[in-house]
């Protein structure tokens, strides 16, 4: 194990110092400064090397975690790596954008600070990159088999990395005119660099898997031809039906998803020229909805320069420590400050949006809001609360609904479960032989570790289905919702 006394020596939880708000709003560059190494090493050395690791079962990718906080504290980045990519394919995408449920299982978490288990993971993959231990692993030999992955997401490109490996030719097509999906257009670079994306696809391209951006299935080719041109197809679009707010006004000008806004952004921080672009600069900003999106919509105003930056939530605020109904090794769902909080703005709970007002000139001026209760289990708007609060540019990051189904329902007939997702087997297959359903678009809106998970699995069911037997791994299955303990 690591250090046997290590989580008795260091006690407290440290994580890398985040750049200065006032410096790092200027820029679009990742938030965090580089960890010292002696101090990672202390954090990784507070692992137990628990007789039953919990931070395996809270993890969906089964990552071996004690095994490479061991080998950090002992210096050893390449066997760190080696144990890490053992499951989890993308530990540069994991270690910077998702919320940890390991350290939220982690023993120590019991009556300590959890071990940073998420900043030990990415420092392993950031020091492998550097040091040029990231190479290519094409397969030995070729199975004839052609496979296509529809959409380029984590879940996309992890099965695809997979069935190459496995010796398969496989081809990713992706809408849109660059490769990665959300992580590539809906996720801020001040949170993930789109150099990383462009690490791991080099590794991917060397090791044989084709990519194809710019080309729509269902509308460039039919999802039928699609499916004759290849022995499998896996589809891996997502759940990208936005949630709406169907209120008085919600057609005015200045009122939009924000995956259209985050998007505009992240096209212009590539390079693009977007026209009419979206863009907080001296406006009153309003974000309704607390999670990530949200977050990741608050810290692009204020780098566009937003007069106001005001979050609201129709729920209660979450509490600061680990409520009684949901006990270790379960996740919490606690109050957070991200970095993009921590910048400025105001965040406002039980506020219940009850109409989108507007100026003369039909676009967005306000928003009446009224305090949010509850009645008989559902939140509605108290009535004699409500207020306006001024609003240039209103932002819904709501969540998503479900996958998009029109071309494929129309040309594969594929059938939807009563939550918007497409339906699959305990094999990860669709109604239609062959075609597999792998990430958000067969579970819904989750997490990125789920994502890249069901990816495995799925290249595990595709690879069975091509082969007749597999030694791919495959670590989850289509019902998991959590892993229990």
């Amino acid at each position: 194990m690591a250090d046997p006394k290590g989580f008795l020596k260091t006690r407290e939880r440290e994580l890398p110092k985040r750049r200065p708000v006032p410096v790092r709003i200027m820029d679009w560059k990742e938030v965090y400064e580089a960890q010292e190494p002696e101090q990672l090493r202390r954090q990784a050395g507070r692992c137990m090397d628990c007789g039953i690791p919990f931070c395996h079962q809270g993890c969906p990718l089964g990552n071996l975690i004690p095994e490479w906080n061991d080998l950090t504290w002992r210096n050893e980045g390449r066997q760190a790596i080696e144990r890490l990519h053992a499951t989890n394919n993308f530990p540069e995408f994991t270690g910077r954008l998702c919320p940890a449920p390991c350290e939220s299982s982690c023993v120590l978490g019991i009556n300590q600070p959890a071990v940073t288990i998420k900043q030990v993971e990415v420092s392993i993959i950031d020091q492998a990159f550097q040091n040029g231990w990231v190479t290519p692993h094409p397969p030995e030999r070729l199975t004839g088999k052609t496979v296509a992955i529809v959409g380029s997401g984590p879940a996309g490109l992890a099965a695809a990395q997979q069935l190459t490996r496995a010796g398969h030719t496989v081809a990713v097509f992706e809408r849109e005119d660059r490769i990665g999906g959300l992580l590539r257009y809906g996720i801020p670079d001040f949170k993930m660099e789109k150099k990383q994306i462009e690490a791991r696809l080099a590794q991917m391209q060397a090791e044989g898997t084709r990519f194809r951006a710019g080309v729509e299935i269902g509308v460039d080719i039919a999802w039928d031809e699609l499916r004759s041109r290849y022995d499998a197809v896996v589809v891996a679009t997502g759940a990208m039906v936005p949630r709406d707010l169907p209120i008085p006004g919600r057609d005015l000008l200045g009122v939009h998803y924000a995956m259209e806004y985050l998007v505009q952004q992240n096209r212009a921080g590539a390079g693009d020229q977007v026209v009419n672009q979206l863009t907080a600069e001296g406006k009153h900003v309003i974000v309704l909805g607390g999670g990530d999106t949200g977050a990741d919509c608050i810290g692009t105003a204020h780098r566009q320069g937003a007069l106001s930056v005001t979050s609201l939530a129709i729920g209660v605020q979450p509490p600061s420590e680990r409520p009684e109904h949901e006990p270790w090794p379960m996740m919490p769902n606690l109050f957070e400050v991200s970095s993009a909080h921590e910048e400025g703005g105001e965040r406002v709970y039980l506020a219940s949006t009850v109409e989108f007002l507007a100026n003369g000139a039909g676009e967005v001026r306000a928003l009446r809001v009224a305090e949010t209760e509850y009645l008989d289990g559902r939140r509605v708007p108290k009535s004699g609360t409500e207020r306006e609060i001024p609003a240039d540019l209103v932002l819904l990051a709501l969540g998503f609904t479900g996958a998009e189904s029109e071309t494929i329902d129309q040309q594969l007939h594929l059938p939807f479960d009563e939550r918007g997702n497409m339906a699959r087997d305990e094999d990860y297959q669709s109604s239609e032989s062959g075609v597999f359903v792998a990430g958000d678009a067969g579970r819904g809106q989750s997490l990125i570790v789920w994502a890249i998970a069901e990816g495995r699995a799925a290249a595990s069911a595709v690879d069975r289905f091509l082969e007749g037997e597999t030694r791919l791994p495959s670590p989850v299955r289509p019902t998991d919702r959590a892993i229990a303990v």
